[in-house]
């Protein structure tokens, strides 16, 4: 499975919603200009979100976008399932072995685990520590 654009983007939308709650709406313009997206696009993306529940739109000068609930009680996996659909490697129903079928799915509920334990508030209070700047990576 491999996150497009629309799970990546929403993330990002949520990302600073859930930096910004509680000081009033956040306007796609400015995410967009911040992180250099199509506003167009953006628009595109928080319609599913706030269909879903998780962000509620507020209207006028001033108005924007807020997360319906705290930052914590949101998911990676929650954003995702919304703009992806289902956390799945493969078709299961075309899969005739069943070890084969095994390691799907022992595959779809790792990613799933990671997603859904994974919160808003945690993304965005992430702190590097260092974990991967040893790595040396070559071409």
């Amino acid at each position: 499975m491999k996150i497009s654009t629309k799970g990546r983007y929403g993330l990002t939308i949520m990302m600073e919603l859930a930096a910004n709650f509680g000081e009033g709406p956040t306007s796609l313009k400015s995410i967009a200009e911040k992180h250099q997206l199509s506003e167009h696009y953006l628009e595109q993306l928080v319609a599913p979100l706030r269909n879903s529940g998780l962000v509620r739109s507020i209207r006028g000068a001033y108005g924007g976008y807020v997360l319906s609930k705290e930052a914590d009680k949101i998911t990676a996996g929650d954003i995702i399932r919304v703009l992806e659909g289902p956390i799945s490697p493969v078709d299961f129903e075309e899969e005739d072995d069943p070890a084969k079928r095994d390691l799907w799915l022992r595959i779809r509920n790792s990613i799933a685990d990671v997603l859904d334990s994974t919160t808003l508030a945690h993304l965005v209070n992430y702190q590097d520590e260092g974990k991967y700047e040893n790595y040396m990576f070559y071409i």
